[in-house]
């Protein structure tokens, strides 16, 4: 297992940047990656600062994101602090933190159906799937799905989790979850809504957004600097750090100041249970109040479900480990994060959450404050079960309007606009996955990523099926393909051996230059044996020259029929006068005059 170990940095990287270029943002005190030393000596106090930073940010975000995911609001809670404590033990990056984030919150209301039952087997599922992938090193499938789809899922996902919040941000009821739909109810109830909560998402969308450029704007603060002016930029960067919180803090307080007049114009989170979640089985079955849904009906009835959640899950984490790991000088192993991810959702299932994954805001709130070991989640963890235990009953007053303002601000930077111009620039031809995965993820996310991923794989296996084959013409032709030869392309060489070659009267001899072919399979030997028949049935030759030994070594074993390969084009050229003398003569003599069977000359 690779450990981040306890070396802090202070620099992160800012999570709307990633994958565009990254700026550094140093914390207020002027904490330098190099000051190693200083910062082992104080790992202690750097992580106590960063699980409460986090902490402070994770319970707000909670409530917000189980709203998105369609569940109670506790489910957030309890989805937030088992990965706290495991990934302590099992994580490779100091900075991440798991927990319930905007994507996966999205996912799970696509697939758990607003129902806590399907949701905790979902978790349960997903943490098997991902601790067999671990044992399997299978880290590497997430090569498989390119950057384009990526942004374009995470791109469409802003969109879909913003505007679904546009509805509690101006308090419309009955808004149908479809994005479509919602798009057409929310326009056609604007004239409904209440006036109130749209004030005061307005308001709480403000201070985020204007929090948030605060803390970017923060210069970085000397030692030789007056003391009060840096406790003042600490101040000012703690409060923008914990700006969620504050802004949710505020907002409930508005909320009780007009309960207590006797009017309350805001739509209000309501109860929420008090106390730890219960530790039992997942429901590996639901009883309804007509039937019983058996364990084989919920898990056909979440489908692709159960291939989407767990693959997106490790991809949103491995993504924000490697960014943060290549930022702070530190190595990562993706098939211990597949570890990491299963214990936690296979063990939150216990817990009632439902599957979590790593989040690219909180981790930055992590590394900036200056974490220096996973241990700072232990402060975050606890927190949340200090929440759950005692201040569940003050959560009553928070306006779902402040909450969706949290989650506006917290998905915005993940809609990259600038990509298409990127790729329009760099290849336009990744703009296809790119488009066809945000476009159809308005529909289904599930359809849009495999859209995606299913014109990746094309993309990615045209060139094998149609490789590039230099064609020069004297008196013989000489065809080199540009790479390996494997079956989707065998027709393809064939058709141009038949268009250069054999289609052509008088019939001309062909040397095949192998010089970059590094692969071959046996669909293309038997290829080239039909080729090298037709061939000596026109009684002329193809010829191949600069096979590379593993290749020749293939060639050999299947002992074709005509097969004759020469080290160099000359030697060919040569061979080839020689065989038309021969054949010349024989002409004369009645006899037939070809090239050895099989062979070999250097």
């Amino acid at each position: 297992m690779v450990r981040s170990g306890v070396s802090c940095a202070g620099s992160a990287v800012n999570p709307s940047n990633l994958g565009a270029g990254n700026r550094v943002v140093e914390a207020p005190w002027g904490k330098s990656s190099g000051d190693h030393g200083e910062a082992h000596e104080k790992w202690l106090q750097f992580d106590i600062i960063a699980g409460l930073t986090v902490g402070l940010t994770v319970v707000p975000q909670a409530l917000a994101y189980a709203e998105v995911a369609g569940l109670p609001m506790q489910y957030g809670l309890y989805s937030s602090f088992v990965g706290c404590f495991i990934y302590c033990l099992l994580g490779t990056a100091k900075d991440v933190t798991l927990g319930p984030t905007a994507i996966m919150s999205l996912l799970v209301s696509s697939y758990a159906f607003h129902d806590p039952a399907y949701a905790i087997l979902l978790t349960f599922l997903s943490g098997c799937i991902q601790l067999v992938m671990g044992l399997l090193h299978l880290g590497f499938l997430l090569d498989f799905i390119s950057y384009p789809v990526i942004r374009g899922f995470t791109s469409a996902a802003a969109v879909t989790i913003g505007f679904n919040q546009v509805k509690a941000l101006l308090g419309l009821r009955n808004v149908p979850q479809q994005f479509f739909l919602q798009v057409y109810y929310t326009f056609s109830k604007i004239g409904e809504t209440r006036a109130g909560d749209a004030i005061l998402g307005l308001i709480c969308l403000t201070m985020l957004i204007g929090l948030h450029q605060m803390k970017n704007h923060i210069p970085r603060v000397y030692q030789m600097e007056r003391l009060s002016v840096r406790i003042g930029r600490l101040i000012v960067w703690v409060t923008a750090t914990a700006r969620n919180a504050l802004v949710v803090l505020f907002a409930s307080l508005v909320a009780y100041s007009f309960q207590v007049t006797g009017s309350q114009p805001f739509t209000l989170t309501g109860t929420i249970p008090q106390g730890l979640p219960p530790f039992q089985s997942p429901p590996f079955s639901k009883v309804t109040a007509n039937e019983t849904v058996h364990f084989g009906e919920m898990v056909q009835a979440m489908g692709t479900g159960l291939a989407v959640v767990p693959l997106m899950g490790l991809l949103e984490t491995v993504a924000i480990a490697k960014a943060f790991a290549s930022q702070n000088n530190y190595q990562i192993d993706p098939d211990q994060e597949l570890l990491a991810m299963g214990f936690t959702n296979l063990f939150g299932s216990f817990v009632s959450s439902y599957p979590v994954t790593g989040s690219f805001g909180r981790t930055a709130v992590n590394a900036q404050t200056g974490v220096c070991s996973p241990a700072g989640g232990l402060i975050t963890g606890a927190l949340v079960l200090l929440s759950l235990a005692y201040l569940t009953s003050l959560f009553y007053y928070i306006p779902k309007a402040a909450l969706a303002a949290v989650i506006i601000c917290a998905v915005a930077p993940m809609f990259d606009a600038r990509i298409f111009c990127t790729l329009w620039q760099v290849k336009r031809l990744d703009l296809v996955p790119l488009c066809v995965t945000f476009l159809l993820c308005f529909w289904e996310m599930q359809y849009g990523i495999m859209a995606g991923v299913l014109v990746s794989a094309i993309l990615l296996l045209y060139p094998i099926a149609r490789p590039k084959i230099k064609v020069s013409e004297h008196e013989m032709i000489l065809l080199q393909p540009a790479s390996g030869l494997h079956f989707p392309a065998i027709e393809f060489l064939r058709d141009t051996v038949h268009k250069q070659a054999l289609s052509e009267s008088p019939v001309r001899t062909v040397i095949l230059d192998c010089t970059h072919v590094n692969n071959i399979d046996y669909t293309v030997v038997k290829g080239l044996s039909d080729l090298l028949q037709e061939f000596r049935c026109k009684r002329t030759s193809l010829i191949f020259i600069n096979v590379q030994a593993h290749v020749l070594q293939v060639l050999l074993a299947a002992d074709l029929e005509g097969f004759y390969n020469f080290s160099n084009l000359e030697d060919a050229e040569r061979s080839c006068e020689e065989e038309l003398h021969r054949a010349r003569e024989a002409l004369f003599d009645g006899s037939d005059s070809i090239l050895p069977t099989s062979g070999i000359i250097q």
